[in-house]
């Protein structure tokens, strides 16, 4: 018995023993750990860029004024895109019928003379690849990848479906609705309504003021007849290019571009040039859109920006990637790191072909709405003064160049990035000198930027949000406050507000 004493207190001792060499272990480890992370607080400076030579994409216009570019990876993964761009979107829009340029592009694979949109689907499907359309901004796109073996057959549908949709009514209303249900929920979420107001405090009723995918209202009124009159108008040889790139020969992608667009004609007509000029207004807003509901706010600084083509272009991507181009640039770091008021604050440069709107957005608790306000108020202006040292500078720089290094590693994005310097009339082999321009970029570079195109006295905000909980503080912060009740909100209306008849109709029997 007391042999058995014995051996019970022995393991209970190599137990403990145990236990304490594992405690001291965990703490070892934690120990580790935390040495480790306050050295990783600063993270060591990124290396610099290496120089990438891209081949120059090469170019020829068919007969019928369809520009062809073919951006050719001989030695690539043996996949490719081709993206037939019509150099028309949103802006073409009719007031009344905002959205049609988007749901024109969307329903081209829904159907065509000689197959129907199951038949599309499962065809494109049989080639293993895959089919995009929509409208954007200046442009509207269809776009397909697949194996370099099977392009032939996948550019044969590409072009059945920019050529000869049918718009069957019942794919009309397929797609009404489903544009509706997003609308919907967009206009239930804080964030995406500040944006919808946020462009036409912007723009008013100009054309880069309206939702791409239109509103409520328009969406409704888009009939068959103003989609097939938008398609036929915009929708010709010589308002396209055709983009392809990946592992192609320029020879065999002209070739394909001959057998399968050559034939398409150009009408009599010439296109008449439509303008999206932003005839923006003059005087800066403080709009408030009264949201009881919203659990959130959402807040968002928006003024004007500049032109794709705009000689600063560079200096603006720079100034925005320090401003709020990431997570440790200068908006995420004073909102969401050293306050907490956010779970991110950012920044976007949006260029067009008229001039496109900068934003910075964010969102926050109803309490802090007016403190956001102003913080992004004083950054910007905070950019445009203070000192940016290199320390800085060096590593958004980096992040540009890293991300644009990953965008043109398919082939996609490759195609994407060449389309768009064709759409702005640019030269194609600006993508070789895209991380030179970055890296030219200096500090007083991005100051005067911020300082001349980006000044903060004229910017807009807009904050969308249940004002009960900051509208008292934001009127001490800014003057001139526009309160605007989520129900009476206009979004087809530069004014934004309802008319006393509209409200009134929509109250009636």
């Amino acid at each position: 018995m007391k042999d058995l004493q014995v051996i019970q207190m022995g393991a209970r001792a190599r137990k403990i023993k145990a236990s304490l060499q594992t405690i001291m272990l965990l703490f070892t480890l934690s120990s580790t750990d935390r040495r480790l992370s306050a050295q990783q607080e600063t993270p060591p400076p990124p290396g610099p860029p290496r120089s990438v030579q891209f081949p120059k994409p090469v170019e020829k216009t068919l007969s019928n004024g369809l520009r062809v570019i073919v951006a050719s990876r001989p030695e690539s993964v043996p996949l490719v895109t081709a993206m037939l761009m019509i150099k028309t979107g949103a802006e073409a829009d009719p007031p009344e019928l905002s959205g049609l340029a988007d749901m024109t592009a969307n329903l081209l694979a829904k159907g065509t003379t000689t197959r129907s949109a199951p038949e599309i689907a499962e065809a494109i499907e049989a080639l293993g690849g895959s089919l995009d359309a929509g409208a954007r901004w200046d442009s509207s796109t269809i776009s397909i990848n697949v194996l370099s073996s099977r392009l032939p057959q996948a550019m044969e549908i590409l072009s059945d479906v920019v050529r000869h949709p049918v718009f069957k009514e019942e794919e009309i209303e397929r797609q009404r609705r489903q544009t509706l249900d997003g609308l919907q929920v967009a206009l239930r979420q804080p964030g995406s309504l500040a944006r919808f107001v946020a462009s036409r405090v912007l723009f008013g009723d100009a054309p880069y003021a309206h939702p791409i995918s239109g509103t409520l209202e328009t969406v409704q009124r888009i009939d068959r007849d103003a989609i097939v009159r938008f398609h036929r108008t915009y929708y010709r040889p010589d308002n396209a290019v055709l983009v392809i790139g990946g592992r192609i020969s320029p020879e065999g992608a002209f070739a394909l571009a001959e057998r399968f667009f050559g034939d398409w004609a150009r009408p009599a007509q010439p296109l008449t040039s439509s303008t999206s000029s932003a005839r923006l207004p003059a005087k800066s807003r403080i709009v408030v859109i009264d949201k009881p509901d919203a659990g959130q706010a959402a807040v968002i600084l928006v003024r004007a920006g500049i032109k794709r083509t705009d000689a600063d272009y560079f200096r603006g991507l720079v100034a925005n990637s320090v401003l709020g181009g990431g997570f440790s640039s200068r908006l995420n770091q004073e909102i969401r790191i050293r306050r907490g008021l956010s779970y991110g604050a950012s920044s976007a440069l949006d260029v067009r072909r008229d001039v496109g709107p900068f934003i910075a957005s964010a969102q926050t608790r109803n309490e802090t709405a007016d403190e956001v306000a102003a913080l992004m108020i004083t950054e910007l202006e905070r950019l445009a003064t203070d000192n940016l040292p290199d320390a800085e500078l060096t590593p958004r720089k980096a992040a540009l160049i890293g991300n644009f290094a990953r965008t043109i590693e398919t082939t996609g994005g490759l195609v994407a990035q060449v389309a768009s310097l064709a759409l702005y009339g640019l030269r194609l082999d600006e993508i070789n000198d895209y991380i030179r321009n970055i890296q030219a970029i200096t500090a007083d570079d991005v100051q005067r930027f911020t300082r001349e195109r980006l000044n903060a006295s004229e910017a807009n905000i807009v904050i969308v949000g249940n004002a009960r909980s900051f509208l008292d503080d934001l009127k001490k912060r800014f003057p001139n406050v526009e309160v605007i009740k989520e129900d009476e909100l206009d979004l087809n209306s530069g004014a934004l507000r309802r008319s006393q008849a509209q409200t009134g109709k929509e109250a009636g029997p």
